[in-house]
């Protein structure tokens, strides 16, 4: 979505994507994908993993019982998912640390923060509360409570609605190919910071209006701080 001519607006709210983005939770996802096919006879490789990362959790089994014809609905697999996921999160997902210090710098600059996710509504609370940033967040959006997932706009719209903010006075930091297009087809700006660094990264990465192409090993807050700030007068 191209932005409307004249100065950009000013910068009033962020949205964040959780996984990948904020907290370090794609190696426990994949096990609990991994245990859900086994359960069922179907080996899943961390290499098989890479093509659903980024996009909502929902869709990911909708596209499984499509590929394997499991008897189950989409949303019952996704639901057996999440309860493996949720016996292994709060012992193996971690938070980014630097994003963690990213979050508290915003909060302390007095910005409305959003999470907005494709995980469900029990996931994300749960996992914000036992990586300790339950507080942090003014609103929290699961991709189950919209109409669309990722890369749809959707998740991101509520998110601002929720927040009183208009679109393109949010800024959404994302990990994913799925969440920047999702962040531009709201007519918000991005700040990428790539889960996956493979090189050439995929081309939608190239909208984002600021990029961390190292990934989380090239973030600190201090940088994002500096991407941002300029955007807290009106600029970039």
């Amino acid at each position: 979505m191209a932005r409307a001519p004249g100065a950009p607006a000013r910068l009033r709210a962020v949205l964040f994507d959780l996984d990948g983005t904020l907290v370090d939770s794609e190696p426990t996802y994949y096990e609990a994908d991994r245990r859900l096919l086994a359960s069922r006879g179907i080996p899943f490789s961390a290499e098989d993993k890479r093509r659903y990362i980024g996009g909502g959790n929902l869709e990911m089994m909708a596209d499984l019982k499509r590929r394997f014809g499991f008897p189950e609905s989409a949303a019952a697999l996704a639901e057996e998912k999440n309860r493996i996921y949720l016996e292994l999160a709060p012992h193996h997902t971690r938070p980014y640390p630097e994003m963690a210090r990213f979050v508290e710098r915003l909060r302390g600059a007095g910005l409305p923060l959003a999470v907005a996710s494709g995980s469900s509504p029990a996931v994300l609370e749960a996992v914000l509360e036992a990586v300790g940033l339950g507080h942090a967040f003014d609103a929290v959006v699961s991709a189950e409570e919209v109409a669309r997932g990722k890369p749809a706009p959707d998740v991101f719209l509520e998110a601002a609605r929720r927040l009183g903010a208009a679109a393109p006075e949010c800024l959404v930091v994302e990990d994913a190919w799925q969440g920047v297009q999702a962040a531009r087809s709201a007519g918000m700006r991005c700040l990428a910071v790539p889960y996956l660094v493979d090189q050439p990264l995929h081309a939608v990465f190239a909208e984002a209006d600021l990029l961390v192409a190292e990934g989380a090993a090239g973030f600190t807050a201090e940088r994002a701080w500096a991407l941002v700030a300029p955007l807290l007068a009106g600029g970039g």
